[in-house]
């Protein structure tokens, strides 16, 4: 007599479709796809609706960007006053200002190549609608100003901060009781970032709907061979240098792209990197970045390592160069690197600052008309994506650089978290 071993197939095959879409539907990234797509829907059919949902993705960044102080500051300090060695947070501190100097300047150099080779600015001006950029360029031209950079800038300030005190941490003789109570208190602001962080599919969907519903894909086809070619040359940085640089450090950028997806996406739906930053930074660490190297590159790196808005800012100098007709020698295209170089750090988070600096930079090079900016005003919210998306993918990659120079990087930890979230995929279900 045949024996029936699996008597409910039926029943065990309802299970396992339920568990799957039951993980699908629990799943953040999901969600925040799902709104993105939604957002675009609706600014494409319903744009004075869509503009009213700005409120929303900027309310979730703002609820955001109320994290990113105390995680900074906590972060910065535990990993000072747990590191001991006080010569290695100024040894960190220094590799990572070259290693940021060194690929911010290969990102501009990127981004001139590109458009001269493929001339972005050779198109027909007579059909782009014109906005008024007179904000931008009223802009003064002159030097850098490292004071005023500093003080409207307040991720540097809580980094300084949280340096000294976790210097003078070290020193104390309470120090660890300190350390406990900032070890409590980080547990309960990244407990918080937690819960807020299932906000974030409505935060996605107010960025995209207010976007496509203020500029409209039909901004898109005038200025598409700009939009293509920046397109182009960030996926080609990421892929090629910064896939190189992890493949030195053996390590795949497919790999870790795919497992910082989320914040990916989140950044994509906002336009906004400083909204994946406190994220950013705890998916660092249990990668296998140590606290201390992830607490002083990362928010090092949102003001001095901004690869995307490298490339945009020198791409644009060369298109608006190439759409007056006005040519460049090496020398002077050469220049235009230098002059960026200093210029493209004030370009951090301050809305509207990389129009400012566009307009300084071109005010300093005396060839190209800065009313050309007003070119750039409709399709500069389609490719901020591009600039935050480049940008968080350059930082994480420059701390798991930092962290592996460093002996900082515990390797097994991070192919356990890049493949977790495989392994669940292929996950057997037993019943």
């Amino acid at each position: 007599m045949l024996v029936n071993k699996n008597p409910q197939p039926a029943a065990q095959q309802t299970r396992l479709a339920g568990s799957i879409w039951m993980r699908i539907f629990s799943n953040l990234t999901f969600w925040v796809l799902i709104a993105i797509i939604a957002g675009a829907i609706l600014g494409s059919y319903a744009p004075a609706t869509a503009v009213r949902m700005e409120i929303i993705g900027k309310t979730f960044i703002d609820i955001i960007k109320l994290f990113i102080a105390p995680i900074i500051f906590l972060t910065i300090v535990l990993g000072i006053s747990g590191m001991g060695d006080l010569k290695k947070v100024g040894r960190i501190g220094l590799k990572s200002l070259i290693y940021f100097e060194v690929v911010s300047t290969i990102s501009l150099a990127i981004g001139i190549l590109m458009a001269v080779l493929i001339k972005p600015g050779n198109i027909d001006k007579s059909h782009l609608q014109i906005q008024n950029a007179s904000r931008y360029t009223s802009a003064p031209a002159g030097g850098f100003d490292w004071i005023n950079f500093f003080m409207s800038n307040l991720t540097i300030q809580v980094l300084v901060v949280a340096i000294i005190a976790g210097i003078i941490l070290n020193y104390s003789r309470y120090r660890e009781k300190a350390v406990r109570g900032l070890s409590y208190a980080s547990k309960i602001v990244f407990k918080g970032l937690k819960y807020v962080m299932y906000l974030a599919p409505l935060g996605a969907f107010g960025g995209m709907a207010y976007t496509i519903g203020k500029f409209g894909l039909h901004t898109l086809v005038p200025l598409a061979k700009l939009m293509g070619t920046v397109y182009l040359t960030m996926g080609l940085f990421i892929f090629l240098i910064l896939g190189s640089i992890m493949k030195y450090y053996k390590m795949s950028i497919w790999n870790f792209i795919k497992y910082i997806k989320e914040e990916l996406l989140l950044v994509l739906g906002t336009s906004s990197s400083e909204s994946a930053l406190p994220s950013i930074m705890l998916k660092l660490e249990k990668m296998g970045c140590s606290k201390s190297v992830v607490g002083l590159v990362i928010p090092t790196g949102y003001s001095f390592n901004l690869d995307g808005t490298s490339i945009y800012l020198s791409m644009s100098v060369i298109f608006l160069a190439q759409l007056y007709g006005v040519q460049l020698s090496v020398w002077e295209m050469l220049s235009i690197i230098g002059i960026l170089m200093v210029t493209s750090k004030g370009a951090a988070g301050v809305t509207g600052s990389g129009f400012i600096v566009l307009a300084s930079t071109l005010a300093a090079i005396h060839k190209i008309p800065i009313e050309g900016l007003a070119f750039l005003l409709g399709v500069d919210k389609f490719m901020s994506e591009a600039r935050a998306l480049t940008n968080i993918i350059g930082n994480g990659v420059a701390t798991i650089v930092i962290s592996k120079s460093e002996n900082e990087f515990h390797p097994v930890v991070a192919e356990a978290a890049i493949q977790s979230e495989d392994k669940l995929a292929k996950q057997e279900f037993v019943y």
